[in-house]
């Protein structure tokens, strides 16, 4: 049976409530009366300075990505960009992946880092290679990072990983320094999920892959990762091991995209009503060629334009989430993207182990390859240019405005008045130490223009006399 507040996998997310749902949506993809009420449910409602956002259930949200109708889907397109600008406003945080091994163990079909791929290199960081990969991130301005590992106890036990984080905070390389470290490895126990919060970290990022379970195990034939059950079940092992951060995300492509979709709301709709905080960020990544996966082998692959209905309907389900893109996808699907949802981009990534500190690009270690392979430099300038804010603010984790915490703010659009003027400080480090002229002019200008934008007259007072102690050689400032 269905039920959102089990803590069993199989029925928080239930096969048979995913198919009712798909079947509910197909019927009603025509109702427009129905559709309109459900846009008009989750229109952004405004009350003095604060908003609200009632969301989507997930049989609600299928309705609208079953429907074909260009009108509809114009509305959900423009209800997407009102929600994302209440929520978030023009700014975008920037992270990059660090691969620290690609050692594994399991048999995932879709991942070049399988147990049985033979040929590629296998890799781990020592600490003095994690030191210099950190040093070359920071010479480029990156502050945030999400740390990516194979799952093989022998090679990556939780003691490295732990070793890691460790080397990556401590590191302070002339202006730089990583902020926060969030954190992408295999399920875990209560007591390693302990241990990462014990160390700091920011969000703990699963991917579910597929929440099919016939395919899931198949797609994850040997390993530990082909227990379904105990994947799924990870983020309320992180919740209870006190890691109130935690990002979802499936692997479009695997299986049927409405599936998914429906699937992955529910997990939302999971954590929300058992632990009060729903995903702190959701990530939306597609199956991309990589050494021996071809996504062609996949049936289940997505155009471009149901991939942006997708984002679109994740940021009205879910309106306070963070919506992650990666340098998976194309400058100009990103670009679209932004508008529409997307909060979070990777910068200037690279996804092989030891990536950073070559001076060409290496293919033979990717885990997929990188259709967006701007420096970090033409990346916040072409936010900038697009009339965001490119964003490397860790404030609200350094703060302790993480979990319900965060999401009470964020649910009320108050947390903006940390959010923008943090953004600006951020921006303005990045604009002193790393950026081109070119950038830094155009940087200079949006500062500019967007202080005005900080509606209470005393933050905007701390503001302007905190751009001008960066410019004086002051750095680490925040609300």
């Amino acid at each position: 049976m269905y039920n959102k507040k089990s803590m069993k996998a199989e029925e928080f997310i239930n096969h048979e409530e995913v198919l009712r749902t798909l079947d509910y949506a197909e019927k009603n993809k025509n109702n427009l009366e129905l559709i309109d009420k459900i846009l008009n449910k989750a229109r952004p409602v405004r009350n003095g300075k604060q908003v609200h956002c009632e969301g989507l259930s997930h049989e609600e949200a299928s309705i609208l990505l079953a429907c074909d109708d260009k009108s509809v889907i114009d509305k959900i397109y423009k209800l997407a960009e009102e929600i994302k600008k209440a929520f978030y406003g023009n700014r975008i945080v920037i992270f990059a992946p660090l691969y620290l091994s690609n050692y594994c163990i399991n048999g995932c079909v879709y991942c070049p880092y399988h147990a049985k791929n033979t040929h590629i290199p296998r890799k781990k960081l020592t600490q003095e290679e994690v030191k210099a990969e950190v040093i070359a991130l920071q010479d480029m301005g990156h502050k945030r990072l999400a740390i990516e590992s194979g799952e093989d106890p022998v090679n990556n036990p939780i003691e490295y990983i732990l070793e890691c984080i460790k080397t990556i905070y401590s590191i302070k390389h002339k202006n730089g320094a990583i902020r926060r470290v969030n954190v992408n490895i295999a399920a875990t126990t209560v007591e390693n999920y302990r241990k990462l919060k014990d160390a700091g970290i920011g969000t703990y990022i699963l991917f579910q892959e597929t929440y099919h379970k016939e395919s899931y195990e198949k797609l994850h034939p040997t390993g530990p990762k082909h227990n379904y059950a105990y994947h799924t079940e990870a983020m309320d092992r992180a919740m209870e091991g006190g890691i109130d951060d935690v990002g979802l995300g499936v692997l479009f492509g695997l299986e049927r995209y409405k599936y998914e979709f429906a699937a992955l709301l529910m997990h939302a709709e999971h954590l929300e009503a058992v632990h009060g905080v729903g995903p702190h960020t959701i990530s939306v990544p597609r199956v991309k060629k990589a050494d021996d996966i071809d996504p062609n082998a996949f049936d289940n692959g997505i155009d471009d334009e149901t991939f942006t209905k997708i984002v679109a309907l994740t940021r009205i389900a879910v309106p306070y989430t963070g919506i992650i893109i990666s340098t998976r996808e194309t400058e100009q699907v990103r670009e679209k993207l932004l508008k529409l949802g997307v909060s979070q981009v990777s910068g200037a990534s690279r996804t092989s182990v030891g990536g950073y500190t070559q001076e060409e690009r290496p293919t033979d270690t990717e885990q997929f390859n990188v259709s967006d392979q701007r420096t970090l430099d033409e990346v916040v300038k072409w936010l900038m240019e697009q009339g965001h804010i490119p964003s490397f603010c860790t404030a609200c984790y350094r703060e302790g405005r993480t979990g319900d915490r965060f999401m009470s703010l964020c649910k009320t659009g108050q947390i903006q008045n940390c959010c923008h003027p943090n953004a600006l400080i951020t921006l303005k480090e990045f604009l002193e130490d790393y950026a081109t002229a070119k950038t830094k002019k155009v940087g200079e200008a949006l500062i500019e223009k967007e202080i005005n934008n900080v509606p209470n007259e005393k933050v905007r007072e701390i503001l302007m006399g905190n751009l001008k102690e960066i410019e004086n050689g002051s750095r680490d400032f925040r609300f």
